[in-house]
């Protein structure tokens, strides 16, 4: 058995019954770096000081994550945090994609249930119901 192999197998009896890097830890992880780039940019010592502190307690705190055997807990905040913050934001992406590439639809939110309407470019003045609340859009196609 090399030295390696064996570092990694220690390593993976020490990680054995803990949270480990999850998409919370690695967003905290991801967010001081940029930070501390940030930090690097701006030139201010009230500003840094305190760019600098939000940094290193996020990655405080991610570390703590990875470490912690508590894993009820970490996974209950690893899953609301993707549900109210992280699946909003990857579905509004790929919905701003996919009506990018769409030239033939015009979408319309409604303004009470954030509900998408689309509907077909060069109709001229159209009056759109949505289809969930019954609210009345009106907008030009």
């Amino acid at each position: 058995m090399g030295f390696f192999q064996r570092i990694g197998n220690a390593l993976a009896r020490f990680m054995y019954g803990r949270n480990g890097a999850d998409q919370l830890g690695l967003t905290m992880i991801w967010t001081a770096i940029l930070l501390d780039i940030a930090n690097w940019i701006v030139r201010n010592q009230t500003v840094d000081a305190i760019i600098g502190a939000a940094a290193l307690i996020l990655t405080i705190w991610a570390i703590f994550r990875m470490f912690s055997r508590n894993l009820y807990k970490r996974r209950e905040e690893n899953t609301r945090f993707l549900n109210k913050l992280w699946y909003p934001v990857k579905r509004s992406f790929a919905n701003a994609k996919i009506r990018s590439r769409d030239k033939e639809h015009k979408y319309f939110t409604c303004s009470n249930c954030h509900t998408m309407c689309r509907v077909p470019k060069g109709k001229g003045n159209i009056v759109i119901t949505c289809p969930k609340c019954g609210t009345e859009i009106h907008g030009k196609s």
